[in-house]
């Protein structure tokens, strides 16, 4: 019996996606060999990866002047990647300070330039979000950078800001395809693929063409935004595994209704648990109410004592990964597109009666 999945990453899968995996692992479509020991220079590997990049295009309705390419390294190498790239000398590059993913990607920029930070929720425990009206580039901005969704925090913007002439750029590893996103407002958008899209190991690249007139020109080779674009992300050796997983999640979201469906299914899988946390005085959601993030639902009990054993009898229940994060505490229930409706149902009912019994 197959356990209910609440991890925030790497994360759940649809079962349909596993069981392809399996039913292909060894003999990929009858053509003699894996697709994981294929060679990605041209034959199955590349038409397969051909077929993912333009579902990709298909379900985000990306227009034709972004690239679209994975690379490795996860999120975290393009919190170095995109300074180095694009804030220049006597540019600066604007942050929001809004949880630990933009916090750890602002850290990194300081690093290689000046960055102005124009956001930083610290004093309330990253708990709230700036208006997006509020949000104007700096002067000589380079780019303004967010963190559409914040895993830890359990915040997620609602609304983009309108950035102008300077290119927005977010990372959007855990909400990517769970609501539809207007891409042309961006010059950029990457996320890992391990918290809604397929297994660990792939890192997706979405940025306007016109970006590139904008880097630095002087990078090694792994580095350039510019010499990806040119190979489509196969300048070296890609994440083969991580992004045949990708191409079969991209297939069951067009199944299950594309993004709008996978909007449908968050809005209802996410209000179940909000529906128990606002009709109760024993569970309490820290989270301002306007940026609550419908994939990842953070919520604490009066005591770590009955955390932890809320946690210990969800365990016996079938319910993994409901912990929330060592560095915040509580408790933490992650809701990706692919968990089954009814595991949440489950996680709900679950909540009830662990308040009837302790409250």
């Amino acid at each position: 019996m197959r356990k209910k999945n609440f991890f925030a990453g790497p994360s759940v899968l649809p079962l349909e996606v596993l069981e392809e995996i399996r039913d292909n692992i060894v003999d990929y479509k009858g053509q003699g060999l894996s697709m994981i020991e294929a060679s990605h220079r041209g034959g199955m590997f590349e038409d397969m990866y051909d077929e993912c990049l333009a579902l990709f295009r298909e379900l985000l309705s990306i227009p034709d002047n972004y690239e679209v390419y994975f690379l490795g390294g996860g999120a975290t190498l393009q919190f170095t990647m995109i300074p180095m790239n694009f804030l220049l000398s006597g540019k600066c590059a604007d942050y929001a300070k809004t949880g630990s993913w933009a916090n750890k990607a602002a850290a990194d920029a300081q690093k290689l330039g000046n960055v102005n930070v124009f956001f930083d929720d610290k004093a309330n425990n990253y708990t709230h979000l700036p208006d997006a009206k509020s949000v104007k580039p700096s002067e000589n901005s380079a780019y303004v950078y967010i963190c559409a969704n914040e895993t830890i925090g359990g915040i997620e913007w609602k609304e983009f800001p309108d950035t102008g002439d300077v290119p927005l750029i977010a990372d959007m590893s855990s909400d990517i395809l769970s609501r539809p996103v207007d891409v042309s407002k961006f010059g950029m958008i990457y996320g890992g693929v391990q918290k809604n899209l397929g297994p660990a190991g792939a890192t997706f690249i979405i940025m306007r063409k016109d970006m590139l007139e904008r880097r630095n020109e002087n990078l090694t080779a792994y580095m350039d935004y510019s010499l990806h674009a040119k190979n489509k992300g196969l300048y070296n050796t890609p994440p083969v595994f991580s992004i045949w997983g990708v191409k079969l999640v991209l297939d069951w979201i067009k199944r299950n209704g594309g993004v709008e469906g996978m909007d449908k299914r968050a809005e209802k899988k996410s209000g179940m648990i909000y529906d128990v946390i606002d009709s109760s005085g024993f569970f309490i959601s820290p989270v301002d109410k306007a940026v609550r993030s419908r994939m990842n639902v953070v919520f604490r009990l009066p005591s770590e004592e009955l955390e932890a054993r809320f946690v210990e009898e969800s365990k016996k229940e079938g319910m993994l990964g409901l912990k929330g994060h060592r560095s915040v505490g509580g408790l933490r229930a992650s809701l990706y597109n692919a968990l089954p409706e009814e595991d949440v149902k489950a996680l709900a009912e679950f909540m009830k009666e662990f308040e009837r019994k302790n409250g």
